[in-house]
Order: C-alpha cells, then sequence, then structure tokens
C-alpha cells in the first residue's frame, strides 16, 4: 500500500513541488541571514567607532585635566604651557564628527557635551593666558572653576559612555537571538528538505520500480498472447531459431481447431475466448515444461519440441487425444478437435525457422483435408500446395479476363413438363488445361475468398440471359455471400442494373452456410427476400441441424439432394427419406425441386409423391449458352 502511494503520480509531483519549495525557502533564509550578518556587523562598525569617538573624548578630557594639574603645579610657568595648550579644544573634531556622523542619541549627547567641553576649553586658555600674565590669584579662581566643569563633563561623559555599553550589549543580545531564529529556521527548512530529498529519492526509486514493471509487463506482452498467456509468433521463432543453433533434433507442432469457428459465431466472442483458453491448458498439461506452447492468432496454436526425435508423432498424438476430450461450458458439452502438423529438424529443406514453420504448415492443411488428425511434413506436400496456390492465382486472373462460362440446365413443372426455370452452373475454360468443372476450382475459391467476386461474376451473366431467354434463373451463392450484410445492396444493383424483375432470380444457398452464422445468414436473407428475390436451401437433407433452421428461414424453396432422388427407385431408404422430405416441405409451404432426375421412371414416381420442380438428365444436361439457346426453342416447339 505505502509503494502504491510512494508509485503515485501525484506522489512524485507533490514531493517534487515540496522540495522546490522547500530549497527557495531555504535559500531565502540564507540570504536573509546573509543579510542579517552584514547588517549587524555594519552596525557594529558604527557603534565601535561611536565608542571609540567618546573614548577618545573621554581621554582628551582626562589628557586636560592632567595638563592642568601639572600647569597649577608649575605655578603656570615653564615647559608643562605647552600640554596644557595642546589639550585645550582637542576634542572639537571628535565632538563634531560625533553631531555629524553619530547616531541620534549620540548626536544629542554630543551637542550637549559640546557647550559644557567648550566651556571647558575657554576656561583652560584662559587660564594660559592668566599664567602668562603672571596673576597666580586669578588663575586659581580659574582652575577651580575648571575642576568644577571637568567634573560635570566626566559624569556626562560617563553616563553617555555607559548607554553606549549598555545600548551595544542590547544590540548584540538582540542581533544574536534573530540569528538564532535564523539558525533554527534554516535547520528546520534543511531537514523539511531533507525529508523531501529522501522522499523524491523513494519517489524516483519507485518510479524506477514502475518503469521495471512496466517494461517487463511490455516484454511480456510483446512475446506472450494477451487471451491465453502463450508465447505469440515472436516468441516462438526467437525460442526455434535458438534450439535450431543447438543443432539438436527438434520437431513444431502447428494446431488449427477443427471445429471452432461455429462455436464462435453462435455463441459470441466472449464464449469462444473461454474456449481458447480451456484449449490453452490442455495444451500445457500435454507437454513437458522445457517445451514452448504458443498461440499464433485465432484457433491456431503451435507446440516447440526440443530435443525430441522420433518420440514427436507420439507428442503430438497425446495432443491430440486432449483436444478430442469435450469442454463442459456453463452446461454445455463441446466437441472442439484439431488437425497437427509436424515438422521435424533435421529434414529436407528446412534451413531456418521459417521452413520448419511453413512445412508444419503444409502438414497442417494436409491433416485437415484428408481429415487425418495428425500428418508429417513430406516433400511431396509442397507440390499440392503449390498446385493448390497455382490454381488461387489463375483463378483470380480468370475472373478478371473473362475465362470463366456459364451452362445452363433447365428446370421443369413435373406435372406439365413446361421449362419454369433455369439453373446457372459454371465452368472454367482453362488455358492449358481445358474445361474444368466445378469440383476443381470451387473449393479452392472458398478457401481464399475468391467466392465472393465468383459470385457476382455468375450473377451479372445470368442476368444477362434471363433477358434473353425470358426464363427465370437460379444462381448459387457462396457461404462468404450470407455473411457480407452488403451482398443485398450488390444484388439490387445488379438487378437494376440489368433490368431484371427480382422475382425472376432464385439465389440457391447451402444449410452449411447458414450454419456457420445463422444470426448474419437470417439478416442477410431477410433483406433479399424483401427486394423480391426468390430464396431456396440446395442439397437439402445432406447437412446437419436442416430442420431447426429450416423453419426460421424467409426461404421460397427446398431442393432434394440427387443421392436421394437418383436411387429412390432401387433403395427403400432413399425413397423414405424422399417421401418424408416432401411432407416436410410441403407442410411449410416451401416449393419442391428435385434434383438428379435421370430417367422418366423418377420423374413418374416424384409426380406420383408431388414434387413440384424436376431437374436432371432426363430434361437436359447443362448446356452453354448458345446451345441452350436452341434447345429451348426446340422445347418450346414440341410443347406447342
Amino acid at each position: 500500500m505505502l509503494w502504491k502511494w510512494i508509485e503515485a503520480r501525484a506522489t512524485a509531483r507533490a514531493s517534487v513541488a515540496g522540495l522546490s519549495i522547500g530549497l527557495i525557502t531555504l535559500a531565502g533564509l540564507a540570504l536573509w541571514t546573509s543579510l542579517s550578518m552584514q547588517s549587524t556587523n555594519a552596525h557594529l562598525r558604527e557603534l565601535n567607532e561611536t565608542s571609540d569617538r567618546w573614548g577618545q573624548v573621554v581621554q582628551h578630557v582626562d589628557v586636560a585635566d592632567h595638563a592642568m594639574g601639572d600647569y597649577l603645579r608649575a605655578g603656570g610657568k615653564g615647559a608643562l604651557r605647552e600640554p596644557l595648550a595642546m589639550a585645550a579644544g582637542a576634542d572639537h573634531d571628535s565632538l563634531r564628527w560625533l553631531a555629524e556622523h553619530g547616531l541620534p542619541p549620540d548626536v544629542r549627547a554630543a551637542a550637549k557635551i559640546s557647550t559644557l567641553y567648550s566651556d571647558y576649553a575657554t576656561l583652560l586658555q584662559e587660564m594660559l593666558v592668566l599664567g602668562d600674565a603672571g596673576d597666580a590669584r586669578a588663575l586659581r579662581l580659574h582652575a577651580d572653576q575648571a575642576e568644577l566643569t571637568v567634573a560635570s563633563l566626566r559624569k556626562q561623559l560617563a553616563s553617555v559612555v555607559q548607554l553606549k555599553r549598555l545600548e551595544t550589549t542590547d544590540y548584540l543580545k538582540r542581533a544574536d537571538l534573530r540569528n538564532q531564529q535564523l539558525r533554527l529556521a534554516a535547520t528546520l527548512a534543511f531537514l523539511v528538505d531533507l525529508g523531501l530529498v529522501g522522499l523524491c529519492g523513494m519517489a524516483l526509486l519507485g518510479h524506477r520500480r514502475k518503469i521495471l514493471r512496466q517494461a517487463a509487463t511490455s516484454e511480456h506482452e510483446a512475446t506472450h498472447d494477451s487471451l491465453t498467456g502463450l508465447a505469440n509468433r515472436a516468441l516462438l521463432t526467437q525460442r526455434t531459431t535458438q534450439a535450431l543453433s543447438r543443432n539438436t533434433p527438434l520437431a513444431l507442432l502447428l494446431i488449427d481447431l477443427d471445429r471452432f469457428k461455429p462455436v464462435n459465431d453462435t455463441l459470441g466472442h466472449a464464449f469462444g475466448d473461454r474456449l481458447l483458453k480451456h484449449v490453452a491448458d490442455r495444451l500445457r498439461e500435454a507437454v513437458r515444461d522445457d517445451d514452448t506452447v504458443a498461440r499464433l492468432g485465432g484457433d491456431e496454436f503451435a507446440v516447440l519440441l526440443p530435443d525430441v526425435g522420433d518420440a514427436a508423432v507420439r507428442v503430438a498424438e497425446r495432443v491430440h487425444q486432449a483436444l478430442d476430450v469435450p469442454v463442459d461450458l456453463d452446461g454445455l458439452s463441446l466437441e472442439v478437435s484439431g488437425s497437427i502438423g509436424v515438422a521435424t529438424y533435421p529434414s529436407l529443406g528446412c534451413a531456418d525457422v521459417h521452413d520448419l514453420l511453413k512445412h508444419a504448415d503444409i502438414a497442417m492443411y494436409a491433416a485437415k483435408r484428408g481429415r487425418l488428425g495428425i500428418a508429417v511434413y513430406e516433400p511431396g506436400l509442397d507440390e499440392y500446395t503449390t498446385a493448390a496456390l497455382t490454381v488461387i492465382s489463375d483463378l483470380r486472373r480468370a475472373i478478371d479476363q473473362g475465362e470463366l462460362v456459364l451452362h445452363y440446365q433447365p428446370k421443369a413443372a413435373v406435372h406439365s413438363g413446361a421449362v419454369c426455370g433455369v439453373e446457372v452452373l459454371t465452368r472454367w475454360q482453362h488455358p492449358t488445361r481445358g474445361l474444368l468443372g466445378p469440383d476443381q476450382f470451387i473449393p479452392a475459391a472458398e478457401e481464399s475468398g475468391l467466392i465472393e467476386p465468383l459470385t457476382l461474376y455468375v450473377l451479372d451473366g445470368a442476368l444477362v440471359q434471363t433477358r434473353t431467354w425470358d426464363v427465370p434463373v437460379s444462381v448459387n451463392i457462396g457461404a462468404q455471400c450470407l455473411h457480407n450484410r452488403s451482398f443485398p445492396e450488390q444484388v439490387a444493383e445488379a438487378l437494376a442494373r440489368h433490368d431484371v424483375p427480382a422475382d425472376t432470380l432464385t439465389l440457391e444457398i447451402t444449410e452449411s452456410a447458414i450454419i456457420a452464422d445463422p444470426q448474419c445468414a437470417t439478416e442477410v436473407l431477410r433483406r433479399l427476400k424483401d427486394l423480391g428475390v426468390r430464396l431456396s436451401i440446395d442439397d437439402f437433407g445432406t447437412g446437419y441441424s436442416s430442420i431447426a433452421y429450416l423453419r426460421t428461414m424467409p426461404v421460397h424453396e427446398m431442393k432434394i439432394d440427387r443421392s436421394f432422388t437418383t436411387n429412390m427407385l432401387t433403395d427403400a431408404s432413399s425413397n423414405a427419406i424422399t417421401r418424408s422430405l416432401l411432407g416436410l416441405a410441403h407442410n411449410l409451404e416451401l416449393e419442391v425441386v428435385a434434383e438428379g432426375v435421370e430417367d422418366h421412371e423418377t420423374w413418374s414416381e416424384l409426380a406420383a409423391l408431388g414434387c413440384d420442380i424436376v431437374q436432371g438428365y432426363c430434361l437436359s444436361k447443362p448446356l452453354p449458352a448458345d446451345e441452350f439457346a436452341v434447345w429451348l426453342e426446340e422445347r418450346a416447339a414440341l410443347e406447342r
């Protein structure tokens, strides 16, 4: 508590301000003391000088008195006349100085004594005249008067000298008292300043401690993840570099959680953060104290295993098992597994920490794609990764340069057989690999974030064709479009640009796209519905939690996946599922489209079950725009 007060900024400011005031006060007292001493010394010099002058007056009076006695004993004649002549009036200069330069009491005393002394000097001079004249009787009378005068003069001088001594003594006492007070004040100021210096020192020490703590905290924050307390990428890189410099076997595990995003999107980021903390604790418990567990960002973790050779896979298995155990949060049991990539050193092509991270990353993605749980890096995995990156790079160029082509597959009403719409399917006319199906580039588009520009490209081309044929068109949209709140505005802009009514456009979505972020997907779908666009759930029945979301989604149509309709005549389970899905959709007042209708027997069976629309090779395979235009004309001729 005391250190907190000392380290407080207000304490430091107060101590510095107090010390500044104290030093100014001490300096002021020192100056005051110096001036006081100067004043005292000056006054003492004045007192001493005036005292010396009065002493001279007393001395001259005594000399004159002794000279007068000697002169009388000599009968007023002889050599003793000269000392008396010199002594008579010798004090006039001292008394004049006292009258001009003395203190007020000295001036008053000098004026009073000067009169008496003048009388005395006059008597002495008259005695000299009488002595020279030989008048002994008159000389004696003047001598008697002079003795009386000098007696009075001495009394007054003694009184003045005594008063002067008392004045000097009193002034010295007062000066000494004043100096004592100044010394006491200076001592107190010194002690206060000394205390303030100590406080400032403690404040500086506390501030230094605080800076050191902040530096340690900043260093920790710079090298550790703020959420989990694990090492971050910088510290992992540093420790991996140090481990590589020892040239001993080591391994690096790169871990990516498999089912974290749905939990984070559905239950919120606060819930997701708690889950990440639990994962961090499990990773710490699954490895040694000397191993480094790091969070690289999001739901991606890493574990550095120094001095580990062939045991790296066993450690990875232990980590994978630890992640497989369900996490209990607020009564919810959550299963969050992980895909682990293992890279070891020494290995082929691994020269530094960046190569090791790259190898672990490649192995991790291989584990995730193959749902292997754990994958160890092998040189052949690089080729697969390079090919995937090449596809992504080429796809971006293909969208920009219009290499994607659209094929169209018609849909027909079950009972009349009339064409009631067309689904747009994307193909890629690759300059070197030929015509590629969607399975060869759509997954790469979804992983790389190119699915949104790809969707807008297809939508734009489809709206151009629907105006030409006057046939409703269906376009598949990627999951990322449902997570983009500006997507409805982009659709509205495309409809307005091509002057196409909104109800002629159907957007087909997958249930997995809804489950990833139900709140955002619901908002986007409702805004699309408000535009007048029709909405369809594609491949229904192949995902998770379909029925739970179906009753709340603002959709118009359900598409039954081909995996059920293709085998419904030969597989009782597929037939039962198709019947159930039809009943569910009609109870929810949804229109039903059956995909994968390959023959008329399946068509007839679907008609008997009450299906609304069919789509498949029984009607037509997907065709390029020019071929579909010809097919559409021929179909119209047959219907007439």
